[in-house]
């Protein structure tokens, strides 16, 4: 027995070491091809963002180091102030209008009716450039006259809800029907079946969904510049106020300071949202 055991442990030898070169090759050639993307990564967004941080605390003509001043002028800047208070105030309202909206268009497309015709309709303004949906809303914002917000709002939810719609869609198709046929049996009518059912199982893409808005409403910019052009009175918002204190009045290291206060209020927010989502479902 002892002499068995001896044997199959000595023929064990030369298949561990084959596979752990088979493994060591398999490793090797998955670095290989996650090089160029590192690499792509490192020149494009690490290093700018790191020289980004190194402007934030120097001087724009000498380079010399000046602390946090930069951070206070911009904190007591009144038009950022109010690009800030714009911006939270199209995110506040347009998230939770895109997620109805595109929930509500998900299901009616979620069946097998003749509301399958108009699909075509609904996911057209999301291939659409935004430069072309500005100029139809641009024309609607003639006719409303002071109501810039109202005007790019409807822009914005026009323009990202057939992708939301994508996103439910996939979600709703996900869910087993033998699951609703069950509840339709049992005699649960079309509210519970949502309610019980249907959002239950949807949680995963409903956090997906609400990151994805989260970070493309503080990124708006095309759509806010063609609605109400580069300088706004009341209706700037954040990257139009960085783009032209940056590019236009050559404020770089305030500009830069400005960045890393966005970069670091989107990380808090994905952090904050990421752990009420982990809360919820402990």
């Amino acid at each position: 027995m002892k002499r068995r055991q001896s044997e199959i442990s000595g023929k064990s030898w030369p298949f561990i070491w084959r596979s752990s070169i088979r493994e060591r090759r398999e490793k090797k050639a998955f670095l290989c091809f996650l090089l160029p993307s590192l690499i792509g990564t490192a020149f494009f967004t690490v290093i700018p963002f790191g020289d980004v941080v190194r402007r934030s605390f120097m001087t724009e003509v000498t380079g010399q180091f000046t602390g946090f001043s930069h951070y206070k002028t911009i904190f007591a800047n009144q038009a950022f102030l109010l690009a800030v208070k714009n911006t939270l105030r199209f995110t506040l309202t347009g998230i939770p209008l895109l997620l109805i909206c595109g929930f509500l268009i998900a299901l009616l497309f979620s069946g097998s009716g003749k509301a399958q015709i108009l699909k075509p309709l609904y996911l057209l303004p999301y291939a659409l450039p935004a430069a072309v949906v500005v100029i139809v809303w641009k024309v609607i914002g003639y006719y409303l006259t002071g109501q810039e917000f109202l005007v790019l709002l409807l822009c914005y939810l026009w323009k990202n809800t057939g992708y939301t719609v994508i996103l439910w869609l996939a979600g709703i198709k996900g869910i087993q029907k033998e699951i609703l046929e069950a509840a339709m049996v049992d005699g649960a009518g079309s509210f519970q079946r949502v309610r019980y059912i249907i959002l239950p199982g949807l949680k995963n893409v409903f956090f997906t969904i609400v990151i994805l808005s989260f970070l493309n409403s503080f990124k708006i910019y095309r759509e806010a510049y063609l609605t109400a052009g580069a300088y706004p009175d009341r209706s700037i918002y954040l990257l139009q106020h960085l783009f032209n204190n940056w590019f236009v009045n050559l404020e770089f290291s305030k500009m830069a300071a400005a960045s890393v206060l966005l970069f670091l209020v989107l990380l808090s927010g994905i952090w904050l949202l990421q752990g009420r989502w982990k809360e919820k479902e402990e």
